[in-house]
């Protein structure tokens, strides 16, 4: 029997979706953000790296060579892009790869920027054909061809452009074409964060946003919070209150666990979208193997959503597989739900019998 959970879940709130949120205050995601290489906090690799391609584009005088930053969302690539333009001493142009619809939005864009200008594109992997083949003249040869007119009396423009540097942001680096990738002086990639990490992040977002925050409270909202800064400082928000209504203001191991359990996330992270999809995988197939489409349709959501957004977390802890004929629940996911795993008695009886 599918059971069709859609009613139950909230998918466009959830508070551990890595991804920006319209619940999130954008002028407060902002205000969190550091604004130097020095107050960010970890990618130690990528910071060192950046450091000296800043430094040296600063000795020479130059503007920095353009930049791909790649990875999970929520682990700060558009702070990152903002740091390299105060620390280049620069402006930042922020747009994304679905706002540029018509090449004349880029070349718009483009010819208002001045010399080390940063033009950052947030999601460029879903830049369209049209709009990508202007960038290739921008980025290499700092000049755009414009068409004007039609048919027999069209004729090109070539538009010369300020030395800039566009840093490119992607969720999805294995989408973008190789042109346009090999284009990227600097390719980085951003990691998922350690809960220690996580935890002096929330400790610095605690200060910023006035509230009193305990060492053990910071960690237990860092271990939950998926190796991802922006989870992280939303479930701080929401610490936040529990600890100013239920409590002294004060934000403390107890409160904090007190808080995340009231809004249904476990001390791994997951929260009751993620055990439904398990359960469901469990109680109506076995465990697995599963298609894609199948869970799909038992939970009541787009497959897309499901591989791109439930997925990944599930696999990283071990909780999820991929086979060549479906997706399983391995016995950790069982044990975490506190799931008997079918077989697990027989085989232990069967090897208390061979004994």
């Amino acid at each position: 029997m599918i059971t069709n959970f859609s009613d139950e879940m909230d998918f466009e709130n959830r508070l551990v979706t890595p991804e920006y949120s319209e619940s999130d205050d954008s002028s407060l995601e902002v205000s969190l953000r550091p604004r130097t290489l020095n107050d960010y906090i970890g990618q130690e690799k990528v910071k060192e790296n950046l450091k000296i391609y800043m430094d040296a584009a600063k000795g020479r005088g130059e503007a920095m060579d353009h930049v791909l930053l790649y990875g999970p969302p929520g682990l700060g690539k558009t702070t990152l892009a903002g740091i390299i333009a105060a620390e280049m001493g620069v402006d930042i142009r922020v747009t994304s790869g679905p706002a540029i619809e018509k090449q004349g939005d880029l070349a718009a864009l483009l010819t208002n920027l001045n010399d080390g200008d940063v033009l950052f594109i947030d999601e460029i992997h879903r830049l369209s054909r049209q709009v990508e083949e202007i960038l290739y003249p921008a980025m290499e040869d700092h000049a755009i061809d414009i068409i004007i007119g039609k048919g027999p009396s069209a004729r090109s423009i070539r538009l010369d452009l300020p030395r800039f540097t566009l840093v490119g942001a992607t969720t999805r680096a294995g989408q973008l074409t190789a042109p346009l990738r090999d284009r990227f002086g600097v390719i980085l990639r951003l990691e998922l964060y350690t809960p220690d990490e996580l935890a002096d992040i929330v400790k610095r977002s605690a200060t910023v946003l006035g509230t009193s925050i305990e060492d053990d409270g910071a960690l237990e909202i860092a271990s939950r919070s998926r190796g991802t800064p922006r989870i992280a400082n939303r479930l701080l928000k929401r610490a936040r209150d529990f600890a100013e209504v239920m409590g002294n203001g004060i934000i403390t191991k107890e409160s904090a666990g007190l808080a995340l359990s009231r809004m249904e996330i476990d001390p791994l992270g997951l929260d009751n979208i993620d055990r439904l999809l398990l359960s469901a995988m469990i109680k109506n197939y076995n465990g697995g193997p599963v298609g894609l489409e199948t869970i799909a349709a038992a939970i009541g959501e787009e497959a897309i959503t499901i591989e791109d957004v439930y997925e990944p977390y599930l696999m990283q802890i071990g909780f999820l597989s991929r086979t060549p004929r479906g997706r399983v629940v391995t016995p950790a996911g069982y044990r975490h739900l506190g799931i008997e795993m079918p077989g697990e008695n027989s085989n232990s009886t069967q090897m208390k019998i061979d004994i």
